[in-house]
């Protein structure tokens, strides 16, 4: 059975798609990240599509719940790697990317998300540890 690995690297999960998503991966992608974040705490999830040449609407939707999703539960989502062809066929479909941000690398991913969890950690009240460099 196929399965796509999830990496966590520090307080965000890494999935790098090489493959084909095919209707049932796809699903169980979606609901091992979200697993995966609630397990691990994780703020962030970075998803690098760059070895994916075509995204049709069924995985559009995918990438779209699990930005929802990871922002229900307090993650933010940054897909990276996107081919101008894919990128070209979801402004097509009229597929937005509600509640995911892009970026054009993994590097650059890694850096719009520690700045995203960063700037919400500094704002946020509630949070015992906004603004303490030592956690």
């Amino acid at each position: 059975m196929d399965k796509i690995p999830i990496l966590r690297m520090g307080r965000f999960l890494l999935v790098t798609i090489q493959v084909d998503l095919y209707d049932k991966l796809a699903l169980d992608l979606e609901a091992d990240l979200i697993k995966m974040v609630g397990k691990t705490n994780a703020r962030g999830i970075l998803i690098d599509i760059s070895a994916v040449n075509i995204v049709d609407s069924f995985m559009g939707r995918i990438i779209s719940n699990i930005g929802a999703m990871a922002k229900l539960v307090d993650a933010e989502t940054v897909v990276v790697g996107m081919q101008p062809a894919v990128a070209i066929t979801l402004v097509e479909l009229g597929l937005p990317l509600r509640g995911v941000y892009t970026a054009l690398n993994v590097e650059k991913g890694m850096d719009l998300l520690k700045s995203k969890v960063l700037r919400e950690e500094e704002t946020d009240p509630d949070d015992d540890y906004a603004g303490d460099s030592s956690v």
